[in-house]
């Protein structure tokens, strides 16, 4: 006789009945023991002693269930979901198959059938295998940079974002920063203080973030660049986004990492707020690139200066846009109005398109060819979060912390009610130029109204 599989239920019972057979233990103290009946116990006992251990494995061993669904059904079942619902998930088409068909099957089986023939993967087989990419061979060839919200001084203050600017070559922190969210201003901060301890590198590598990159692609009119792209342009400097997270994984671990270290740290040194924080960011990063960076592959470094001055870079590090000037001297901008002032310069960008500079510390300037054009705002008022306004899911937090700033400070507005329409307006201008069709039909038929009634008089 070969090997007889047993599951471990029967191999605790054959335990106890041995002890039965022996006369250690009586029948009616097995049959509590394995929560039987006195009379199930004394046929165990029987068929053991006629056919040995053997007989306590269950009949239907290494046979085919009595309540399995039949072939025949299993095929039919597949061939309706691969005919009509082969994209479905096995969960979803176990409930249309009820629904639209009358058939009753779990969806773990249907999952075990689709996965048989192909019509569905599991998450393991369809993970995607992303190869390692080499290290970049110079420090400075390529940086990535991403951001991390997390709560970084975990119940001591508000989550933030800490912007991590890693070098591809050497695994070298090259400048971090904490910042309330992912904006440009925060990027473009983070980056002056890059150029000015490094230089500028050969490119940047980061994720698909609408301040890397103009996502969308109904957007016909501009120069295809976000502020922070052409602010990249005009240093030189490439900027390239990853197809997926993994492609810039680096950055990716190492933002872990500092979930990790750097929050213990942070504790440590009982610092609470991002201002501190950014104080104690430089130590942190020698002592981490001490321990965790590698040598890289070649010794030169591509980092080439900055060579310029303070007022250049700030002009460069803001928000630059283009707004038409109209007739009367007026600039509209972030939905405020600037009056310039009158002067000969200001009449002759009249019609034009005026350079506007927003700055992070709240500066705002005008100029037209490089001049710089006075002016007055005509509301000073702080602009409240639009309704249903678009909001991006980096910098919701920050959002949502401000508009909690102006609902404590002002009452809501109150606006105007009803089914939103667009309607005409009329006024008391008369009309210039030819009648449309439109207008000439309505003539037309009080015409004829006119004639019918005159001719029924």
């Amino acid at each position: 006789m070969g090997l007889v599989l047993m599951s471990e239920h029967e191999l605790q019972r054959i335990e106890v009945l041995a002890q039965v057979l022996d006369g250690s233990m009586r029948p009616r103290t097995a049959a509590n023991v394995l929560g039987l009946s006195l009379r199930q116990v004394q046929r165990l006992l029987r068929d053991i002693r006629e056919h040995g251990a053997v007989a306590v494995r269950h009949g239907l061993r290494g046979r085919p269930s009595n309540n399995r669904i039949s072939s025949l059904k299993r095929d039919y079942i597949l061939s309706v979901v691969r005919e009509s619902y082969a994209d479905f998930g096995p969960t979803l088409a176990a409930e249309i198959l009820a629904e639209r068909h009358g058939i009753q099957v779990s969806s773990e089986t249907l999952r075990q059938w689709m996965m048989a023939v192909g019509l569905w993967q599991s998450r393991a087989q369809r993970l995607r295998v992303h190869q390692p990419r080499l290290r970049r061979e110079a420090l400075g060839e390529l940086v990535q940079i991403d951001g991390s919200e997390h709560r970084w001084f975990e119940d001591r203050a508000p989550a933030c974002t800490l912007l991590v600017f890693i070098d591809d070559a050497t695994g070298r922190l090259m400048q971090m920063r904490f910042v309330p969210s992912e904006t440009t201003f925060g990027y473009f901060k983070a980056l002056e203080g890059y150029l000015q301890e490094h230089g500028r590198p050969v490119a940047f590598y980061s994720d698909k973030h609408s301040v890397f990159r103009v996502n969308r692609t109904e957007a016909r009119s501009g120069h295809g660049m976000t502020q922070f792209g052409r602010a990249l342009n005009e240093l030189n400097i490439e900027i390239l986004c990853a197809n997926s997270s993994q492609a810039k994984g680096r950055v990716e671990r190492a933002n872990r990492t500092l979930q990790d270290r750097l929050v213990k740290e942070l504790r440590l040194a009982g610092i609470s707020d991002m201002a501190v924080g950014n104080i104690f960011l430089p130590g942190f990063i020698a002592r981490h690139n001490l321990r965790f960076s590698r040598p890289p592959a070649r010794s030169d470094d591509l980092h080439r200066p900055l060579n310029m001055p303070a007022s250049r870079l700030s002009e460069i590090l803001c928000l630059r846009d283009q707004r038409q000037l109209s007739r009367q001297l007026v600039v509209h901008y972030d939905r405020k109005q600037f009056i310039l002032e009158d002067s000969e310069h200001a009449r002759s960008a009249i019609g034009q398109y005026v350079e506007t500079y927003a700055f992070a510390d709240g500066r705002f300037e005008i100029r037209w060819k490089g001049i710089l054009l006075p002016y007055r705002a005509y509301d000073h008022h702080q602009q409240r979060v639009t309704h249903a306004s678009i909001t991006e899911n980096k910098r919701l937090s920050e959002v949502l912390a401000f508009i909690q700033m102006q609902q404590d400070a002002a009452p809501p507005e109150v606006g105007p009610v009803g089914k939103q329409r667009t309607r005409y307006e009329p006024t008391s201008k008369p009309r210039r130029g030819n009648k449309g069709w439109v207008e000439r039909r309505q003539e037309r038929r009080a015409a004829e109204q006119a004639q019918a009634r005159h001719a029924a008089e």
